[in-house]
């Protein structure tokens, strides 16, 4: 039997790895259970937007030495190839999940925070108290759990949440490569079924990610096919891909991932990140998001830790999930709703005819998924 400790995080994504560091910061140290080792690549957009810079300063969590690039404007193109320019409102900046997550962990383990590299089978909680057992055969207990494992989970299923139970056709693809693009633009490119993101990373490589419905891709043979296909048939992503280098042995892929709403909180697991709420790709800011929800729950925590009198469990998590519809809810309703517009051949002409005609529309709509700065 492990030593009980106060708080459990399960998962070291982006908001598991911040929560870890905000609680060391203010004296806790939670244990962080990642079933993978650090550095490793994710599918992921890898551009986010600087509301969470007061954040990170707040943590005092320096950028500069893993050399995140500076994002300021904004590219979309519908189908058939127009295109539309925006400045970002905020701004943000880019850096890979390969780099940023393996900072995050050095940062974390500096402070004290122990990462066990192993994957959690089941989540118990009984008379106040959880037990967390793992696939090595490890035993833990906790007063409080944080889930943050990302889309999508066995433990999802193991926990009985609906949404892990009904089949979703959505397919991400992901990698990285070495081409010519405009460093300080995220360009959204949209396609038959689905739309891809290039944004510039670290080390001059430019990140491609694309969500595709799995039945418009089943057709063709493999990701190579289904590129020159489908996507070329946009010429912004034909030009990028015919000069551009992969950098990866092959793309990386997930499938499965489902947009359906989520509960914040479940089975008295206060839910961080994509296993939360999953924002669509096209909406660019799922990672800030993250990077928020850590900040909300920990900040609750920390409170009702320092408190003498501690809130009821019930009263923490009704709390919690109040600020974070507070703070997202909007957010997700907007991508929804951009996305049936996005998959939508004929919405997408009129939607490009429109902002060309009132072009201060974008970034009004750019705000939409964005949030302000995270004040501390």
């Amino acid at each position: 039997m492990n030593k009980h400790s106060h708080i459990l995080i399960i998962g070291g994504g982006l908001a598991g790895l911040t929560s870890a560091i905000h609680l060391a910061k203010k004296g806790i140290k939670a244990v962080l259970i990642e079933k993978d080792n650090y550095p490793k690549h994710k599918v992921c957009g890898e551009y986010i937007s600087n509301e969470v810079l007061p954040y990170f300063d707040f943590l005092n969590i320096d950028l500069s030495a893993i050399q995140p690039v500076t994002i300021s404007k904004f590219s979309i193109s519908t189908q058939r190839g127009n295109a539309i320019q925006s400045a970002l409102p905020l701004g943000g900046f880019g850096i890979s999940r390969y780099t940023l997550d393996h900072h995050l962990a050095k940062i974390a383990e500096e402070l004290g925070v122990k990462i066990v590299q192993d994957q959690v089978q089941e989540v118990c909680f009984k008379n106040e108290i959880f037990q967390i057992k793992t696939n090595k055969n490890q035993i833990f207990t906790c007063d409080y759990v944080i889930g943050s494992y990302g889309k999508r989970s066995v433990l999802d299923k193991v926990l009985k949440r609906r949404f892990s139970f009904k089949k979703s056709p959505w397919l991400a693809i992901k990698a990285h490569y070495k081409a010519t693009f405009d460093t300080n633009t995220v360009a959204l490119h949209n396609f038959n079924g689905g739309y891809c993101g290039l944004s510039k990373v670290e080390n001059d490589r430019v990140n491609v990610c694309y969500l595709v419905n799995y039945n418009s891709f089943k057709k063709f043979k493999d990701i190579d096919t289904f590129q020159k296909k489908v996507m070329y048939k946009n010429e912004h992503l034909k030009r990028f891909f015919e000069d551009a280098e992969l950098l990866f042995d092959k793309p990386i892929t997930i499938s499965q991932i489902n947009f359906d709403k989520k509960k914040p909180v479940e089975n008295h697991i206060f839910m961080v990140g994509d296993s939360a709420g999953l924002i669509h790709p096209l909406c660019g800011n799922g990672m800030a998001m993250a990077i928020q929800s850590a900040q909300i729950v920990c900040e609750l925590l920390i409170e009702n830790y320092n408190n003498t009198v501690k809130q009821p469990r019930a009263e923490l998590e009704k709390m919690y999930a109040k600020r974070w519809k507070a703070a997202f809810s909007k957010r997700l309703y907007s991508g929804r709703l951009l996305q049936k517009i996005v998959l939508n051949g004929h919405l997408q002409q009129l939607s490009y005819r429109l902002a060309t005609i009132l072009p201060w529309v974008v970034p009004k709509i750019i705000k939409q998924t964005h949030g302000e700065p995270l004040v501390c």
